[in-house]
């Protein structure tokens, strides 16, 4: 089967080895995200926006595989608070109410940054 790797630009893909998805048959992986904190529309402290962020992102690369949120099976969510679970659930329902793919949420001590509260990762598959 061919493998795609789906790149970004980030200068991190080079340095870590790694890229944004990768595409194997019927099968994509989606490394975890973070969103872009730009003080405005995303803040350090809003864990709502953060989250539709990364997924309006995310939906944008599983685009250009062909593929689209209803084929996500799987989202892993991370977090430094996990009192934001309301939060960051209802963004998640905002795409997902209806695909229902099934989630953990973890809390974790760290992300790469401070000002990051979320990451996620996803996997879909092509029906």
């Amino acid at each position: 089967m061919k493998r795609e790797n789906i790149l970004t630009g980030s200068p991190w893909e080079d340095k870590m080895g790694y890229c944004r998805a990768v595409r194997i048959g019927n099968i994509v992986e989606v490394s975890g995200t973070v969103a872009i904190v730009d003080g405005e529309k995303v803040k350090a402290d809003d864990a709502h926006a953060q989250t539709l962020n990364i997924l309006e992102r995310i939906e944008k690369v599983l685009e250009d595989l062909n593929v689209s949120m209803k084929d996500v099976i799987r989202t892993r969510i991370f977090t430094t608070d996990i009192t934001t679970f309301e939060a960051v659930a209802t963004a998640h329902a905002t795409y997902f109410k209806d695909v229902k793919p099934t989630t953990g949420f973890y809390e974790v001590s760290k992300l790469v940054a401070p000002e990051y509260l979320v990451e996620i990762e996803f996997t879909a598959v092509v029906a």
